[in-house]
């Protein structure tokens, strides 16, 4: 019989920017797009209106995780919007413990938005965490999982 895998297992979410990954992240949000409709009434039908796509949006992905030494590819990775902007493409694999993939997302033309570290507050110790926000231009074919 075979192993059915756990559905609430703990999930996990890699991001690999042009092959090269910046390490996993324990929280992924904002992985959605939006169609925007435009509504037009059909002459002398007046009991129909015509729902039409125009354009589709894709929102920013924010990742968190706590601190780690990979913090420095993401930094590098930043850093390197400075010298001329390459828009490269990423992926987001989401992982269960074990490492297999659940499922994972292509992106185009990746870009950071903002990278927050650590707050460091001796009177309210807590994990060390870093937060990266990014851009795309929407999602293409991430390969088979």
């Amino acid at each position: 019989m075979p192993q059915e895998l756990d559905a609430g297992s703990t999930i996990f979410f890699n991001l690999t920017i042009d092959g090269e990954s910046l390490g996993n992240w324990n929280g992924c949000e904002g992985l959605s797009s939006q169609v925007e409709i435009e509504q037009r009434q059909e002459g002398g039908n007046n009991g129909f209106v015509w729902q039409l796509p125009t354009r589709v949006t894709f929102s920013h992905i924010t990742l968190t995780r706590p601190l780690t030494e990979e913090t420095a590819k993401v930094a590098e990775w930043i850093s390197s919007v400075t010298t001329g902007v390459t828009r490269p493409t990423g992926q987001i694999a989401a992982l269960r413990a074990d490492g297999s993939t659940v499922a994972q997302w292509g992106l185009i033309d990746v870009l950071p938005v903002s990278w927050r570290g650590p707050s460091f507050d001796p009177a309210s110790p807590a994990v060390a965490t870093e937060v990266l926000e990014i851009a795309h231009h929407g999602f293409t074919d991430a390969g088979e999982a």
